[in-house]
């Protein structure tokens, strides 16, 4: 018999287990808990510089690379709400609407948006977890989304050019490019011990298959 085709290009390839609100809730709200537990650990001020040095941001990265774009999202989304409502939950025990109006609200309103990227990216890697994409997905989303922010946010409430609000961030990066990669470590042992935790998806090309 002639060959069939089975699957037309750009099909949406998806090998999680099925997911329900309740299990997507508990997630969201695991995670929104572990970012605030990485608040415990405590912040450090570089001298001269506004925005402070947590370990939040590691929290941040491994809400999108485990639980993907819409839980990540909505992980971080809670948090900030608790934060905003005025639970202490930043690290140095800060809370409330004064927060947002401080260089940091930048990094801090990116962080609902930068576990998106991630887990968008993370989404496309394969039905496999592999450290190399996932470690791209960390940059892009936790470096590249996260500064853009963050430095719009600096300029804006500082009161400085953007240049300026830019090279002020360069004490942060070796931090991040060593949080990128050790949340994509973390992730890719979650995956293995929890397989299907998020959809992969990624674009198919057309297969034939005889019968």
């Amino acid at each position: 018999m002639p060959a069939l085709e089975s699957e037309t290009k750009g099909t949406l390839v998806s090998s999680s287990r099925p997911s329900s609100p309740a299990r997507d809730a508990a997630l969201i709200a695991v995670f929104a808990g572990f970012v605030a537990a990485l608040g415990v650990v405590p912040a450090f001020q570089p001298p001269g510089f506004s925005v402070p040095i947590t370990a939040q941001s590691l929290g941040v990265m491994l809400a999108g690379a485990i639980l993907g774009a819409r839980r990540g999202f909505a992980a971080l989304a809670l948090f900030l709400v608790l934060v905003a409502v005025g639970l202490p939950l930043l690290a140095g025990g800060r809370g409330g609407l004064g927060v947002f109006f401080t260089p940091s609200v930048g990094f801090l309103l990116a962080w609902p948006l930068t576990a998106y990227v991630i887990g968008w990216l993370t989404e496309r890697g394969g039905s496999t977890y592999r450290l190399p994409w996932g470690i791209v997905a960390n940059l892009v989303g936790g470096i590249i989304v996260l500064y853009a922010a963050g430095i719009a946010g600096i300029a804006a409430v500082a009161g400085i050019s953007v240049w300026a609000a830019t090279v002020s961030t360069w004490i942060f990066i070796p931090g991040d490019l060593v949080k990128a990669v050790l949340a994509a470590v973390i992730a890719r042992g979650v995956h293995a011990a929890y397989p299907g935790l998020i959809s992969a998806r990624r674009t198919r090309s057309k297969e034939t298959a005889a019968v």
